[in-house]
């Protein structure tokens, strides 16, 4: 078991936090652009919705792609 936390799985560990932290940070980003449109006066129907979902997909998959290397990469190299 403390093979895993070795510098030779980071790529896993990076894979890990990332997909635990994509669905929560693109609920938060979709919520955020339905505000946002709302707030704006833009008329939010279902293809709104779903264009705004795909957009966050994007987005979320980015950010926590991102951080989570970073992250990883300062745990193990840190």
């Amino acid at each position: 078991m403390e093979i895993l936390f070795t510098a030779e799985y980071q790529w896993l560990w990076t894979v890990v936090l990332g997909a635990a932290l994509f669905f929560p940070v693109r609920q938060f980003i979709w919520g955020l652009s339905v505000r946002r449109a709302d707030a704006k006066g833009l008329d939010v129907d279902e293809a709104a919705s779903l264009r705004l979902k795909r957009s966050a997909n994007v987005t979320a998959g980015l950010l926590c792609f991102v951080f989570s290397v970073l992250y990883v990469n300062h745990l193990f190299n840190g």
